[in-house]
């Protein structure tokens, strides 16, 4: 069925769907194109009285089981300046956007502000929901506001940023996941400005590369060769970046792992917390390149759990509690996902 702006699929094969190429199928997927039409298929069947899932690009998401209720995409594409003062200027983007594509094209428009986080998979929908974040920067310090469709009220809703709760990799839209529906974001993005080099690598790869006053387009060039090498193309083999936080944990616990491994990275966190790299961590405890049949953890970054063929999630999800409960048993920390995990929980 379709009308315009709005298609509904049944028995949907939702594989290309998902970046760790999971074979999974959904009951129903409806692709609504405007999100002025989200009333509409809220209204209707399949998804009338129902809790759709919402699914972006699938690069948060491991399908454990086939999703019993009916999936929701957004591709919408829309991407304008909604505020210039000739200092900050505040663009919005659909949900439906591509991450990348947001990032390159802010910067062909001479925008800063979210060059460390190039080359993320997904859409622009997700970014606020996991609050994503890499080499220095999170997300929630970019983001002006929220839009939303509320499926209760029937109604759309703007989202200040100091309403959406950001913390690492976690927002308001992470603990009320059906109470939202995001529609779009809006940036805070700034006319030049000093780049943010407070990650290392980034440095580092800007003085491999003889820049001394590096441009914002200098610092995503650096960010996306720092990620080609370290991190799978998911074009190439499944996988949905980093699978594991890193952990939090108290300064005591912090400083007696640092004592009996002075190599561990630890960052500060605030409130006497302490934040540990997960990859050292899985490193330490030798299971980087652990496989068990097609799930496996890559040999090239021990963060990112890969799908070397036809794994399913059950296999994938099988992996990673074992290298949880390797990365326990040798340093006494829990791991956590990051992606939603979808018929199945962290738990056992």
């Amino acid at each position: 069925m379709s009308t315009p702006g709005l298609r509904i699929h049944r028995d949907a094969d939702l594989r290309r769907l998902n970046t760790f190429g999971v074979a999974v199928r959904a009951p129903w997927l409806v692709e609504v194109d405007d999100a002025a039409r989200l009333p509409q298929a809220f209204a209707a069947e399949p998804i009338a009285g129902r809790v759709p899932l919402v699914l972006g690009g699938g690069s948060n998401m491991l399908f454990v089981a086939p999703p019993a209720e009916p999936v929701l995409r957004l591709p919408g594409v829309d991407v304008r300046m909604v505020d210039d003062d000739g200092d900050v200027v505040t663009v919005y983007a659909d949900a439906g956007v591509e991450w990348h594509a947001l990032v390159m094209r802010t910067l062909d428009e001479g925008l800063s502000g979210l060059e460390n986080l190039a080359l993320i998979p997904g859409t622009v929908g997700a970014s606020p929901i996991q609050n994503i974040g890499a080499y220095g920067v999170e997300i929630g310090e970019r983001i002006v506001a929220v839009h939303a469709f509320e499926p209760a009220t029937g109604g759309n809703v703007r989202l200040p940023r100091e309403a959406c709760d950001f913390a690492y990799r976690d927002s308001l839209f992470k603990h009320e996941p059906s109470r939202y529906v995001v529609t779009g974001v809006e940036f805070a993005l700034r006319r030049g400005g000093a780049p943010n080099l407070s990650y290392a690598g980034i440095a580092d790869e800007l003085a491999a590369r003889g820049i001394d006053a590096p441009s914002a387009r200098d610092v995503a060039d650096a960010v996306i060769a720092i990620r080609r090498r370290k991190l799978p193309d998911p074009a190439v083999i499944g996988n949905a970046g980093s699978f594991f936080k890193n952990p939090i944990v108290p300064a005591a616990q912090a400083d007696a792992l640092l004592a009996a491994n002075p190599r561990l990275p630890v960052f500060a966190a605030g409130d006497g917390r302490r934040k540990l790299s997960a990859a050292w961590l899985i490193d330490s405890a030798g299971l980087r390149g652990y496989r068990d049949g097609d799930a496996g953890v890559s040999e090239g970054h021990a963060l990112v759990l890969v799908n070397h063929g036809n794994a399913t999630g059950a296999d994938l999800l099988r992996v990673a509690r074992h290298v949880a409960a390797g990365v326990h048993a040798r340093h006494g920390v829990a791991l956590e996902p990051e992606p939603r995990l979808v018929g199945a929980t962290w738990a056992q």
